[in-house]
């Protein structure tokens, strides 16, 4: 399985290409003269930087302030180009490495194949399918400090905020071209038949 690995990153953030309302978000590791781009979805971006702040609060509630708990400068700069996605991120992991006081972040690529093609009752086709599949999935592996971490985490939120504002009475995203609220009697069915 390839592992692009990072310890430590010169450089580690979640950001986005794209106008609000059609961005893909991006995280990207940079080091050793090297630049890993994964592409993600938005609820992912979220998940993760809320999952890091509540790691780094057990850590703390359990062990006292770990060394490296220094919060860096803000980097509110852009993604470093050239901007190209090594891989889709399908699963996310987080853990603490006690021993060097880091937070590992952990992409998986997505195992796109999974479920296509396993609808089948045929064994020798699964079989076949089996051995067809990919062996391995691509990896993006990051060490952080506890204040790289959190520093991490901060912009993750913010570029995830960053996007469309939502509208005060349906709470539905605002579009730029338009928006049709259900609360001014506008007509959105919740299933479509």
């Amino acid at each position: 399985m390839p592992v692009f690995q990072f310890n430590p990153p010169e450089r580690f953030v979640a950001g986005t290409v794209g106008q609000p309302g059609d961005r893909t978000f991006f995280l990207q590791a940079v080091g050793e003269g090297r630049i890993t781009s994964v592409v993600l979805e938005k609820a992912q971006v979220e998940a993760l930087a809320t999952r890091i702040e509540e790691l780094l609060e057990e850590v703390h509630r359990r062990f006292g302030t770990p060394p490296g708990d220094t919060t860096p400068p803000e980097d509110d700069g852009p993604l470093q180009q050239p901007i190209e996605q090594d891989f889709r991120v399908g699963t996310l992991a987080l853990a603490w490495d006690a021993e060097a006081a880091r937070v590992i972040v952990e992409a998986q690529e997505i195992d796109e194949s999974a479920g296509e093609d396993l609808v089948e009752d045929d064994e020798e086709e699964l079989e076949v399918f089996a051995e067809e599949a990919p062996a391995h999935r691509d990896v993006l592996r990051v060490y952080l400090t506890p204040g790289e971490a959190r520093a991490f985490a901060g912009r993750a939120m913010k570029v995830v905020a960053a996007g469309r504002p939502d509208c005060p009475l349906c709470g539905r995203p605002l579009d730029p071209s338009g928006h049709i609220c259900a609360r001014q009697n506008g007509y959105r069915p919740d299933r479509l038949v």
